[in-house]
């Protein structure tokens, strides 16, 4: 049984928990930019939020051909 439940909560945690959290971070990197301008810390922000996403979230479409 607890085996079961340690792959429940992995995979709650990389379905839910981190998209979350990097639209949070995408979020906060907006709301900087729109204060403050844009800077090296909110560009990194979107980076990460984007490989984040990228990794655990929504997958690209893929190309079939090319």
């Amino acid at each position: 049984m607890p085996i079961i439940a340690n792959l429940i909560r992995r995979f709650l945690f990389a379905a839910i928990v981190v998209p979350l959290a990097a639209a949070g971070v995408r979020k906060v990197s907006d709301v900087v930019e729109a204060r403050r301008g844009p800077s090296r810390a909110t560009s990194l922000m979107r980076k990460g939020a984007d490989t984040v996403q990228g990794t655990f979230g929504r997958q690209k479409k893929r190309r079939r051909f090319f």
